[in-house]
C-alpha cells in the first residue's frame, strides 16, 4: 500500500499545518515562531516565474525589478515573444547577452508545466535543470514556492545556511552538502523548514537579497 501524498504548500493553512508538523520533529524551530510569522512566499507557476529568476541572476533586486518592468511593458515575458525578439530588442530592454541566451533557451525548452506538476520531485527538478540558465538553486526555489512541494529545500541558499548556523548554534556556516544532510531530519517538511530559515534570516532586515 503506497504512502499518502503530502499536501502542497500553496495556502497559509497548508503552511500552518506543515509548521506544526515540523516543530514536532525539530522543536528548535519554535524559536523562529517566537520572532516571526511564517511567510508563504507563493509564486505563480509557469514561464514568467522562471524568466524572472533568470532576470534576477547576479544583480540587485532593484536592478532586476527595473529590467522586469521594461520586459512586461514591452510584452516580452512569454515564450513566443522572447523567441521572436532580436538581440538588439532584448538588449535595449536590459538583458545581457548571456541572459538573452538563457531566456531564449527557456522559451525554446518546451517545458510542459502541467506535466511538471504531475512529476515526482526528482523528475521535476531534472526537467528544469535541462534548461541552460536554470541552476539547482533556481529549480529548487521554483519547486518550493511555485509548485508548493513540501519536501524540497534549496541547500545552496546562503541565507538559509546562515540562518541554520545561528539557529542551531553551529561553529561555522554549513555547506550546501551539510545543510542538505541536516535537512534529512526535517523530511517530509523541508520546504517548510526552508521558509522558516529564510524568515529567521530576514527578521532584522527590511531589505536585502534573499539568495
Amino acid at each position: 500500500m503506497g504512502s499518502r501524498p503530502m499536501p502542497l504548500i500553496l495556502t497559509d493553512a497548508a503552511l500552518a499545518h506543515g509548521v506544526e508538523a515540523l516543530v514536532a520533529i525539530e522543536p528548535r524551530f519554535n524559536e523562529v515562531l517566537r520572532l516571526v510569522t511564517p511567510t508563504l512566499r507563493r509564486q505563480e507557476r509557469g514561464f514568467s516565474t522562471l524568466l524572472w529568476a533568470i532576470v534576477g541572476q547576479q544583480v540587485s533586486v532593484a536592478s532586476a525589478e527595473a529590467v522586469w518592468a521594461r520586459l512586461v511593458a514591452a510584452d516580452m515575458h512569454d515564450p513566443a515573444h522572447i523567441q521572436g525578439a532580436s538581440a538588439e530588442t532584448l538588449g535595449v530592454l536590459g538583458l545581457t547577452r548571456q541572459k538573452q541566451r538563457y531566456a531564449k533557451a527557456l522559451a525554446e525548452s518546451g517545458i510542459d508545466f502541467q506535466a511538471l506538476d504531475e512529476m515526482p520531485d526528482d523528475e521535476a527538478l531534472a526537467r528544469l535543470l535541462e534548461v541552460i540558465g536554470i541552476g539547482r538553486w533556481t529549480a529548487e526555489i521554483y519547486l518550493m514556492f511555485a509548485m508548493g512541494r513540501p519536501d524540497v529545500i534549496a541547500g545552496g541558499d546562503l541565507a538559509m545556511q546562515a540562518a541554520a548556523q545561528e539557529l542551531f548554534a553551529l561553529e561555522s556556516r554549513p555547506t550546501e552538502k551539510e545543510l542538505r544532510a541536516m535537512s534529512e531530519a526535517w523530511s517530509p517538511w523541508r520546504a517548510v523548514a526552508g521558509r522558516l530559515l529564510w524568515d529567521y534570516y530576514l527578521r532584522d532586515r527590511t531589505k536585502g537579497d534573499q539568495r
